[in-house]
């Protein structure tokens, strides 16, 4: 995905189409950055106001993306969102919410129809068209980039945080954060190995495909002290039992929802070439919820650490297992 400054606030125009030019709306678009930290002062017409306390404002906020959804009930508004996205599974109650779809087939109308005042957006997940139809409706719409690192975190805490008006417990958030990893840096500076992972997205046997470099996968797998078991393949790629063998993991990682998608372990253990692996012989197979392991939002600390404990079976030490009992309790 492409970098962009956090610091660009930009009216965006909408395409003629059959659209007079003096019909045109502003479109607001907020981007991330990992270079800046910080947001131009925005416009007093595309300024969120709160005139409530905090979580108690009457703002209908529609979010779409998990990461986003988490994000904002993780700075206390998230009895402010009517609808949301089918990637929003955490917090569990957002399952409840009226769903607008899955990514590209979020439609305009279903947005429009919840009342929203404000609409929320992961990058990517809404087509050109439905943007400019949001921007025709008049309503207030941001989009945030992920950056898939500790730093792109933070931001995306600190600039929701900015705009909803909630910058004390942004702060908290990422002081938290920063917490999270000062104790996964101790876990790995006592690791001994970096062992070769290969992310498998699975959907039924019938579709596996592996993630190489400029994937979430890529970025989760060298915070937790591990590395790509296939750094020559870019994106994803279809699994072959040519390229299992090949590239000769030491562990497989899933989706919860792909590892049930294959059966379980039995499953797992009929995928072509996989007898020949290390992961296999040994049955070094993780799985964990996707939106925990993929988000990279609030949360990103807790399951690098998590992930980090699997890999690395050379931490588990009575020291480190009382340590770590004493984090989850």
């Amino acid at each position: 995905m492409k970098t962009t400054t956090l610091a660009t606030i930009k009216k965006i125009t909408q395409r003629k189409h059959n659209l007079s030019l003096l019909t045109m709306l502003p479109f607001v678009l907020f981007w991330m950055s990992c270079t800046k930290g910080t947001s131009e002062q925005a416009t007093a017409e595309n300024t969120v106001v709160f005139q409530e306390p905090a979580g108690t404002s009457s703002v209908k906020i529609v979010t779409v993306g998990g990461t986003i959804t988490e994000t904002v009930c993780a700075l206390g508004l998230c009895d402010n969102i009517v609808a949301t996205d089918l990637t929003s599974s955490y917090p569990e109650h957002m399952r409840q919410l009226p769903s607008l779809g899955y990514r590209n087939s979020i439609k305009a109308e279903g947005i429009i129809s919840t009342g929203a005042e404000l609409v929320l957006v992961e990058a990517g997940y809404l087509d050109k068209v439905v943007e400019e139809q949001l921007a025709a409706a008049n309503i207030k719409t941001y989009l945030f980039e992920n950056k898939w690192s500790k730093a792109g975190s933070a931001e995306l805490i600190t600039a929701l945080g900015k705009l909803l008006q909630q910058e004390g417990k942004a702060t908290e958030l990422v002081q938290e954060l920063e917490q999270d990893f000062a104790e996964v840096n101790t876990l790995l500076q006592r690791a001994k190995t970096k062992p070769k992972v290969l992310f498998v997205y699975a959907r039924g046997q019938g579709t596996l495909n592996i993630g190489g470099r400029k994937t979430f996968a890529d970025a989760m797998l060298q915070l937790a002290g591990a590395q790509l078991a296939v750094p020559e393949i870019e994106d994803y790629k279809p699994l072959t039992a040519e390229a299992m063998i090949a590239a000769n993991p030491d562990y497989l990682l899933f989706f919860d929802t792909g590892l049930q998608s294959l059966g379980g372990a039995g499953g797992v253990a009929a995928i072509p070439g996989i007898k020949e692996t290390a992961a296999g012989k040994k049955n070094q197979v993780i799985s964990m919820d996707g939106l925990y392991l993929s988000g990279f939002g609030p949360r990103l600390g807790k399951a690098v650490k998590e992930l980090a404990w699997q890999l690395h079976p050379e931490l588990h030490t009575p020291d480190n297992l009382h340590q770590n009992a004493l984090t989850h309790n």
